[in-house]
């Protein structure tokens, strides 16, 4: 734990303090004020635990909350994501912009406040390199009311993703029973710097059936996306059913499932 200003912080203030965007101390007014706080970041929980995975033109609100404990009371609190190798030089921050949220002080618990933001995030305008996509970090910070200040670094992770995109063309269609299917497709992802959905080579993706009436799908094989994240396969035509690629997702990217192609099979 550490006494860490920052240049800008997302203020997340309790009681009657309102939400905004403030200007921390300089190291210097910090150093005078005050011994380490015992400010103490728990719960922390971004995009209710799941992944935030984002295309090339998503707008999504991710929420952030947190409780922050002190024994003198929080004053205010603030959090936000980054990515990089610390804080000093990272090359990526989120939000952008001063976000809406709160701090409540907790009714049976003078010490201890929960706090909630809204991010606003739109990967056309936050994202501008695939670089960004993995694990990032929550840098949590607070001010007691006796004036003492604490930031911690990696509080908490959260991962965000690219978005992938999975098809399917199952034929000939109608085929004789017995006769081979040929099942292509492709797996693409959002391409961050290009601006556009370009292929995921060298990836495990299930090749999936259903029968006409059935309400679940069974795995058939496992297919290996290969140049541009083509997919191509054969299995042999059994009964009426639906054929899709599903793909798993990876730790940077996430996962995608084809709308099932039906196959007439007479």
């Amino acid at each position: 734990m550490r006494i860490r200003p920052a240049v800008t912080a997302v203020t997340l203030a309790t009681g009657l303090f309102a939400l905004a965007t403030s200007v921390l101390p300089t190291a210097a007014q910090a150093a005078d004020r005050a011994a380490p706080s015992d400010t103490v970041f728990s719960n922390v929980v971004v995009n209710g635990g799941k992944d935030i995975v984002l295309g090339l033109t998503t707008k999504k609100t991710v929420t952030l909350t947190w409780t922050a404990t002190d024994p003198d009371g929080v004053a205010a609190s603030w959090a936000y994501l980054w990515h990089g190798p610390n804080t000093d030089d990272a090359d990526g921050i989120l939000p952008l912009y001063p976000p809406t949220g709160t701090c409540t002080v907790s009714p049976t618990d003078p010490t201890t406040s929960a706090c909630t933001v809204s991010i606003a995030v739109d990967a056309a305008r936050d994202l501008d390199h695939n670089g960004l996509a993995g694990t990032w970090k929550v840098l949590a910070g607070a001010q007691d009311r006796t004036d003492d200040w604490t930031e911690i670094d990696a509080a908490g992770t959260a991962r965000v993703k690219r978005l992938a995109k999975v098809t399917v063309n199952a034929s000939p269609e109608p085929v004789k029973k017995g006769r081979t299917v040929t099942v292509t497709g492709r797996l693409t992802r959002a391409n961050w710097g290009s601006g556009s959905y370009t292929g995921y080579q060298g990836q495990t993706v299930r090749l999936q059936f259903r029968k006409k009436g059935s309400s679940t799908y069974t795995t058939l094989k496992t297919v290996t996306s290969g140049s541009a994240g083509a997919l191509r396969t054969t299995t042999k035509a059994k009964t009426d059913g639906y054929f899709r690629y599903v793909f798993a997702g990876t730790g940077t990217t996430g996962p995608a499932t084809a709308a099932g192609d039906f196959v007439d099979v007479r």
